[in-house]
Formats: C-alpha cells, sequence, structure tokens
C-alpha cells in the first residue's frame, strides 16, 4: 500500500510554520486532555493539535475498519495492535483531510471548532500504556569511551559488544513524558579512596541521549522475530532522555549491570513519530564486516536513519546552551537486528513497549551523548553562558533533546523531551 500522506508537494489549509517539525507529511500520533477535561488520541499539524476521537465520531475515517472507540481511548495501545496496515490508512487519511484542495474538513467550521485545538491549549500525556521496557547500549563510541573510564582503555569493548545489541530491561513504572520534572535519587555510593560505601543523593546525575522505539503485538512467547521483518512491528520512535546517576552507577553495576543508577527516571517525548513518516530518512549504517554479525543479525540495505540531535541544558535563572549534537544513523545496532535479538529466545514483544536505543555518541567530543564523556568524568566542565560550570547536571537545570530530519523537500522533527532536575526527595518526618 503506497504511503500517500508522505507527498512532498503536499500543502496543508492549516498554517503551518516554516521549520516546523510537525508538517502534513509528519502526522505523529499522541494522546492529550483538552481544554474540557476530554482524554483523546490526536495528532499534530504545525502548532494545532488534532482531536482523532472527535474525527472518527464525525465519521471522516468511514471505509477503514475501526472499533467504535478506537480513538477515544487513553492510549494509543489498541490502535498500535491493529498493525501497520491500519497505521498507514489512518496517517493517509489525514493527510487527505488536511490538504489545502479538500475542501470537506476545510469549509466545514462547526467540525473544526470540534476537532482542532491550539496547542497551548491541550495538555500532553504519555502516548502509550508502557507494559515492558528495554533499554540498549549500541553506540559503539559511547561503549568504548565508558569502557575507557570505567574499565580498561585498552580493551574499553567487552568481547561480547560486537556480537550482540546489549541491553538491559528497565522500569516502566518510572518513564514520564517531557514537561514532568525528576527528583535526583538517592542510593549507595563509593567515595573515591574509600572502602566503604555511603548513603545520600547522586553527585553525578547525568542524561544520556537516546532514541527509543514503540512496538506493535510481535510474537507469541516461544517464536522469534527474523531480522528482515523486524520493522514490520515497529510503529514509531520518540526521543528518549535516559537519566543516570553515574556515581551509583559506578558501585552497583558489577556484576549485573543497571539498576537503581537507572530506574529512577526516563523521559520522552509525546508525540511518536512513525516509521512510515521517517521512510524517506534511511540511511546506511556502519559497516559490520569485522567481525560479522551470526546469521540471525544479518542485514542489507539501510536501516539506520538520518535524525539530527541536539541536547541543550538551562540553568533555572539562566540562557539554554547547546552542549550536544548528534545523529541517530552513528548507532552500530540497529532496531531491526535490536528486536530481532531481543525476541531470538523467544522473548513476548506486546504493544507499547518501549526499547530505548542507549546513548547516542558520534566520533567526536561535541557529538558525544552524556556528561559522563562531554566533561570525561568531570575532568573537562562545561562553560555555561552564565560563567558557571557543568561536570554533571545541577539542581533547577533543565536538559533539552531536540531531533529531526531534513532534506531538499520536507522537515520532519520530534518537537522536544525537556525535563528538570529537582533536589532529592527527602520524606515527611
Amino acid at each position: 500500500m503506497p504511503i500517500t500522506a508522505n507527498d512532498p508537494t503536499r500543502k496543508s489549509w492549516l498554517d503551518v510554520p516554516k521549520n516546523s517539525d510537525f508538517p502534513i507529511q509528519n502526522i505523529p500520533f499522541g494522546v492529550f486532555i483538552t481544554k474540557d477535561d476530554v482524554v483523546t488520541i490526536g495528532t499534530r499539524i504545525g502548532d494545532y493539535a488534532i482531536d482523532l476521537g472527535a474525527l472518527q465520531q464525525l465519521n471522516y475515517f468511514e471505509g477503514i475498519e475501526l472499533t467504535d472507540d478506537m480513538f477515544m481511548q487513553d492510549t494509543l495501545n489498541d490502535f498500535i495492535s491493529d498493525g501497520r496496515k491500519t497505521w498507514r490508512l489512518v496517517r493517509n487519511r489525514i493527510a487527505e483531510l488536511f490538504d489545502s484542495n479538500n475542501p470537506t474538513l476545510r469549509d466545514n467550521q462547526k467540525h473544526r471548532d470540534i476537532v482542532i485545538f491550539n496547542l497551548e491549549d491541550v495538555e500532553m500525556q504519555l502516548p502509550v500504556l508502557i507494559g515492558d521496557y528495554t533499554d540498549f547500549y549500541s553506540s559503539r563510541e559511547h561503549a568504548t569511551n565508558v569502557g575507557k573510564m570505567f574499565r580498561d582503555p585498552e580493551n574499553a569493548l567487552l568481547p561480547n559488544w560486537l556480537h550482540i545489541p546489549v541491553g538491559y530491561h528497565g522500569r516502566s513504572s518510572t518513564i514520564v513524558p517531557s514537561g514532568i520534572p525528576v527528583h535526583r535519587p538517592n542510593g549507595q555510593t563509593l567515595p573515591p579512596g574509600e572502602t566503604q560505601p555511603v548513603f545520600g543523593p547522586s553527585k553525578r546525575v547525568d542524561f544520556e541521549l537516546e532514541m527509543a522505539f514503540v512496538t506493535t503485538d510481535a510474537n507469541i512467547m516461544g517464536e522469534s522475530i527474523p531480522v528482515d521483518k523486524a520493522e514490520e512491528h515497529i510503529f514509531g520512535l520518540v526521543l528518549l532522555n535516559d537519566w543516570s546517576a553515574r556515581d551509583i552507577q559506578k558501585w552497583e553495576y558489577v556484576p549485573l549491570g543497571p539498576f537503581l543508577a537507572k530506574n529512577f527516571a526516563s523521559s520522552m517525548s509525546p508525540w511518536i513519530v512513525t516509521l512510515d513518516a521517517l521512510e524517506p530518512f534511511r540511511a546506511k549504517g556502519p559497516e559490520q564486516n569485522d567481525p560479522k554479525p551470526l546469521e540471525y543479525l544479518q542485514l542489507d540495505g539501510e536501516h539506520a536513519f538520518n535524525i539530527k540531535l541536539e541536547v541543550g541544558l538551562k540553568p533555572e535563572n539562566g540562557e539554554e546552551k547547546t552542549i550536544a549534537n548528534s545523529n541517530f544513523k552513528y548507532m552500530y545496532w540497529s532496531m531491526a537486528q535490536q528486536l530481532a535479538h531481543h525476541t531470538v529466545n523467544g522473548c513476548r514483544v506486546n504493544s507499547g513497549d518501549l526499547m530505548g536505543s542507549g546513548t547516542i555518541s558520534g566520533p567526536t567530543p561535541d557529538s558525544f551523548g552524556s556528561m559522563l564523556e562531554l566533561t570525561w568524568g568531570g575532568k573537562n566542565p562545561i562553560k555555561m553562558n552564565d560563567g558557571s560550570e557543568r561536570k554533571f547536571i545541577n539542581d533547577g537545570d533543565t536538559v533539552i533533546m531536540r531531533g529531526h530530519c531534513e532534506n531538499d523537500e520536507v522537515r520532519i522533527g520530534f518537537g522536544e523531551v525537556s525535563s528538570k532536575l529537582l533536589p532529592a526527595f527527602t520524606p515527611k518526618k
């Protein structure tokens, strides 16, 4: 089925600012609360939020097989479960409805008043009920940098890293949408030169620049997903800030890996950009010839995506500074390889599961995706615009991540994921 929604010549009758992340060719999916306190599934064009529940009630999806309440729910899980054919039909229909040459909705002011909201009049929610969350570790540059700092600089990559997409199971209970602040975590750390741990707030809170993909119901327990079919089960992508506490991490990660240093918070952007919308921005990933992956991970063609990423850091009463610029195409292991490996043992993957890419670091120091790397463990502090310095994230700082794709015809973006770090939680006595 053709993806007519991606037609780069299409214009919308809605006003779309120049260089908007959300032209009519994007049509992402999210969940929001209207000013009348109605929770609905929606999409976005320019700076307008569009109520898909209202569109469905007004019969604008006639001819597409949807359950009666498909878009009147508080998560996208059921819609995602319907599969790629339905996603594509719905995106194509939305593109037709908002095409500048289509008068059906354009000239019906009564329906427009019901369906279209200014973005500032809605409150974005977590778009899916996340049953399970897996975080990968798939940037060769990041893994090498961390290996140099935490282990042996001469053997930075562990022996398995070039053979498998390394990952761990995180906590879905502490994934929050953009705009929700997070608390500095408490935990055990081992101060330099000491032999006994201490308890208290982490002194090395960090961000991790990541993308994450959302899956559909991909398999039954015991069944694996072939690598060349894996993308059929990926609904779309979001920006992800996988908050980390490096001092807690260093003390606890041997022998089983991340635990409390990672599960206190992860922040995600609220609009899921579909894999269909990203189709024009496919790219070739890094070469995998030395060693060549085992057969079940071998993949031909372009399975990376050219998504430009940036990280801004804003002090509580100061000016934002861009501290990193990276790109999703740097990832060594692709999403298809990650999902194929995740299920090769028969692990079941469900609608709404979230899979983090792992920190996205590039080949140059300004493209590193964490404070750990940007400051090299705190040895090279970042100077902010107000003259202050940062080794890691201070209380009151806001981390802002943005991402977009762009070619000569169209720009497709993700908006941003923004989150403020609050002081450690103190229980009331």
